[in-house]
């Protein structure tokens, strides 16, 4: 089997148009069915082409899911650094903001429900991947959102609002608490809990991550 890197490096690539279309496809047909139960022949009927096209544009299925989960996965790193940037820019109320971000921090599990159906499915079939997937999902996606919250977790470090020492380690604890507990039992998103069990959820998560990281302890 070819690695991960060898086929971005060396796959052709077919019309702009058409590959967007098959990346489409993919993503969908992969939320439904998973990596194992994914052919390139389901994919060229959900992109409406010939299988000759779809292989045009990506020499196997590895180099396909490769690139539907860097595509949106840095997508949704995206949506989340805007969301940390809004709601981190200017604090006025510490628990008030960091309770608030929590909360938009958990919008892309409905925003992009494929991207979190493949993460299911991932989190199912971790040891039948192709070697590096995983490695190369979590660098383009939770771990460059979380190195996003980290920078502007700094920020409000350096204005004496929370005693961090290791903004890497902040940002982890932070998601973690705080939107962890809501990912877990909603799983990514496909059981959406009611929103008062989600909005205790946040303010327990909130209130450990302050005390915690509070430079002065909390009355």
């Amino acid at each position: 089997m070819t690695t991960p890197q060898a086929t971005i490096a060396h796959g052709p690539a077919g019309p702009a148009q058409e590959r967007r279309a098959v990346v489409r496809a993919a993503r969908t047909v992969f939320a439904r069915e998973g990596w194992t139960h994914t052919t390139l022949e389901a994919i060229a009927v959900e992109a409406g082409l010939e299988q000759a096209a779809v292989e045009q544009s990506f020499t196997d299925k590895e180099q396909l899911l490769l690139s539907v989960l860097l595509d949106s996965a840095a997508t949704v790193a995206a949506a989340l650094t805007a969301v940390a940037e809004n709601h981190l820019g200017r604090i006025t109320d510490l628990q008030g903001d960091l309770t608030a971000l929590g909360r938009a921090w958990l919008t892309p599990l409905a925003a992009f429900p494929e991207h979190f159906a493949i993460v299911r499915h991932i989190g199912a079939e971790a040891t039948r991947l192709p070697a590096g997937v995983l490695q190369m999902w979590q660098t383009a996606g939770p771990r460059q959102a979380q190195r996003e919250l980290a920078r502007r977790l700094g920020r409000i470090a350096d204005e004496g609002l929370l005693d961090i020492a290791d903004t890497d380690h902040a940002a982890g604890r932070f998601v973690q608490l705080v939107a962890g507990p809501i990912v877990q039992r909603s799983f990514h998103g496909a059981l959406p809990l009611a929103d008062s069990e989600t909005d205790a959820l946040i303010a327990d998560g909130v209130a450990d991550f302050v005390r915690l990281f509070s430079p002065a302890p909390v009355r």
